[in-house]
């Protein structure tokens, strides 16, 4: 019927730099999958509960190349804000977010919607690397553990609002 399956992968770049990647599939158009992802309200509905995650740009938020979006989060307890632009933007194909400011040395986000035989093929790949380097690699299993968590959630949190309840 549908394709619940997430495959997750971490490795290693280059100069400090980690990647995770996960690709999801949805029964749905990559018209209606890219839509959603094209509302940064719906971030707040993706993300886990635990980060007490909050959009503070208002909204409506027209989202485009060079948009920025600020947002108001908790990670591991320690509240913070984050900063993104998007630096990439073609619709029913892929966006790019990149931080300005936040907790990670550097972050970007490629989200990347494909059409295929189930539907659409959505896959997040993140590219991140850590503050402080190389102290900072202390902290990478529990940021792995942590990425896993929120990626996770957040596929189960987007098939639930997309498939169970259209």
């Amino acid at each position: 019927m549908r394709n619940d399956k997430t495959n997750m992968r971490h490795g290693t770049m280059q100069n400090g730099y980690r990647f995770l990647e996960t690709t999801t599939t949805l029964p749905l158009p990559v018209d209606e999958v890219f839509t959603f992802f094209a509302n940064a309200e719906n971030l707040e509905r993706i993300t886990p509960p635990e980060l007490a995650f909050q959009v503070l740009t208002p909204t409506p938020i027209v989202i485009k190349e060079g948009t920025i979006i600020d947002y108001r989060l908790r990670l591991f307890g320690v509240p913070f804000h984050w900063r993104t632009r998007i630096t990439e933007w073609q619709a029913n194909d892929q966006f790019i977010d990149e931080q300005i400011r936040g907790p990670y040395g550097s972050w970007m986000h490629r989200h990347t919607f494909v059409a295929c035989d189930n539907g659409t093929r959505m896959t997040d790949r993140v590219e991140y690397r850590l503050p402080f380097l190389p102290a900072g690699n202390l902290a990478l299993p529990l940021v792995r553990r942590q990425l896993d968590r929120i990626f996770r959630y957040r596929a189960s949190a987007i098939r639930r609002l997309l498939v169970d309840d259209p």
